[in-house]
């Protein structure tokens, strides 16, 4: 029985999803910029998938623009917005344990001349908005913050950050990186009092290579893929129809149920936790009040790439950090107080609706197996 708990990495995408990315490949395949009927009914999908995602964070379509991916995204919110406000205010405030495409991109521009602030949390491993607020000032031009840190799931205080910085700095854009929290936790831009949002569709069971950036209305943003004039000239390039009808097609069917599979997500990670209590040596690093969907464990004194592996020779597959990684530390977990050797015996579990108990009892039974048989 194959057990998949990397769900934070990627999702399987739904049934909706596959059924709209095939119909979108072999009946409605014309090319969304052609002026004849095939390219209209590529058109009407891509604009059916906008509606969707528009509506599920409270936004105008018109606010949407398809990308290749969230990392796509992200690099469009810091590289356009510190282009289109960076001319004259050259600080940029992010937090510590962003995501590689946004710390990445920060420490590019870094290299440009923008002065870089990285919030890290305090001694008490939380994340305070006063810390946020207190790094701005009139040089400022942006503070991006991701939402659910993907490491940890740790939910990071979005709103009450941003809209303390709207409040002191009206001018300063605002910018979260929601993957991790879409179609998870309630999106919602205005109550986030966010300019810029960033999302992907194969974290939430649509396909791989498809994301989208929010943009409010009247916030600039400079290209940085620039071409055909596609999106409206925010993203030049064909638009990948099949995949953002399958992006649409999971927001469609996940939107109205994300209060009740955040309930059945919690009642599941409680049952891990109750489970992995008994196991000595294993220690959650993940906070309390973090989000169900991710829990972050260390199996002490047993290296994540060799137990890893060993759960995947039981068909068990969990990861050792961010996918995007490659199994390498990102220096997340140490941001959080976690170090050392916890640190390097640190696994992520992540978990949708679809995961069941039978498989956490599979996974901790292995898990416990391993404690037991695997060499540090």
């Amino acid at each position: 029985m194959e057990v998949y708990l990397d769900n934070a990495a990627t999702t399987k995408p739904c049934a909706e999803a596959v059924a709209a990315a095939v119909d979108a490949m072999t009946e409605k395949y014309g090319n969304p910029s052609s002026l004849h009927r095939a390219g209209l009914n590529a058109q009407l999908i891509v604009d059916s998938a906008r509606k969707s995602i528009a509506s599920a964070i409270g936004a105008d379509i018109d606010n949407i623009y398809f990308t290749s991916g969230a990392t796509e995204s992200n690099n469009l919110a810091l590289r356009g917005a510190s282009a289109a406000y960076g001319r004259k205010r050259k600080k940029i405030v992010i937090s510590a344990v962003e995501h590689a495409s946004v710390e990445e991109t920060a420490a590019d521009l870094e290299k440009n001349g923008f002065e870089i602030v990285r919030i890290s949390p305090r001694e008490d491993g939380r994340y305070y908005w006063s810390d946020f607020l207190n790094a701005c000032d009139d040089d400022t031009c942006l503070v991006s913050m991701m939402y659910v840190n993907n490491e940890t799931g740790y939910i990071l205080p979005v709103k009450e950050t941003f809209s303390a910085v709207k409040r002191k700095y009206p001018d300063i854009i605002t910018h979260t990186d929601c993957v991790q929290a879409f179609m998870k936790l309630p999106v919602k831009a205005n109550n986030l009092y966010a300019d810029l949002i960033s999302i992907s569709g194969h974290k939430i069971h649509g396909g791989k290579g498809v994301g989208a950036l929010y943009i409010r209305k009247g916030v600039r943003v400079i290209p940085v893929v620039t071409g055909g004039k596609q999106e409206k000239g925010i993203r030049s390039g064909t638009e990948s129809v099949p995949m953002i009808a399958a992006f649409g097609a999971a927001v469609k069917k996940l939107s109205p149920t994300i209060t009740e599979r955040y309930e059945k997500v919690s009642v599941l990670k409680a049952y891990l936790l109750g489970k992995l209590s008994g196991i000595e040596g294993v220690v959650v690093n993940s906070p309390k009040d973090a989000s169900p969907y991710v829990v972050n464990i260390s199996a002490v004194g047993k290296r994540s790439e060799i137990m890893l592996h060993f759960l995947e020779s039981k068909d068990i597959y969990v990861s050792s950090g961010s996918a995007c990684s490659k199994g390498q530390q990102s220096g997340v977990l140490g941001q959080f107080g976690i170090k050392d050797k916890r640190a390097d015996s640190a696994l992520r579990i992540s978990m949708t609706v679809e995961t069941t108990e039978e498989e956490l009892d599979i996974f901790c039974e292995s898990l416990c197996e391993g404690m037991k048989k695997v060499r540090g």
